[in-house]
């Protein structure tokens, strides 16, 4: 753990960017992979505050993995549009980190896109889900405990229900 390391902020806001050309798809806005790739930037400048980042699996042999996520899509991105991640940590318990980003346009601040993410700690060499190690835990759990005091979303917990399953 980085002797440095600053309290987690909450929400936690560290990662901009901008959708840049190659991003843009036929429909003339960013194509949906690229959503993806936004949320995963988000996200590991969550983990590298945490000190889940890469130097912690080259160190310690121990990363997140990504579980399970489910992604909704309120407004269009256009090319050279400027964006904000915001993640909060949603729970965290001895081997799970339970996230959910959005992205937003830095300049109106309406929300783009939504994700929610279960990562699960795993040891690299064995391939195996263990706890998070004590370099890491308590900051875990003091980040988690930061941001319980924010509401959790309500798109959180969502499933994809189709018109065809809710008729049946």
């Amino acid at each position: 753990m980085t002797e440095s390391r600053t309290k987690f902020p909450c929400p936690f806001e560290q990662y901009t960017g901008r959708v840049l050309p190659g991003w843009i798809d036929a429909n003339g806005h960013m194509n949906i992979a690229y959503y993806g790739l936004l949320f995963d930037r988000g996200n590991y400048a969550a983990c590298d505050a945490l000190g889940l980042g890469e130097d912690y699996g080259e160190r310690a042999r121990h990363g997140v993995f990504a579980a399970e996520i489910h992604t909704l899509y309120f407004r269009e991105l256009l090319l050279g549009d400027l964006i904000r991640v915001r993640t909060q940590i949603v729970s965290a318990d001895a081997k799970r980190l339970h996230f959910a980003h959005e992205i937003y346009h830095a300049e109106t601040s309406e929300r783009a896109a939504a994700q929610e993410a279960l990562y699960l700690h795993v040891n690299l060499d064995t391939r195996r889900v263990v706890p998070f190690l004590d370099e890491v835990r308590s900051h875990v759990a003091e980040a988690g405990e930061a941001h319980a005091q924010l509401p959790i979303p309500d798109w959180c917990g969502r499933r994809i229900a189709s018109a065809r399953a809710a008729a049946g």
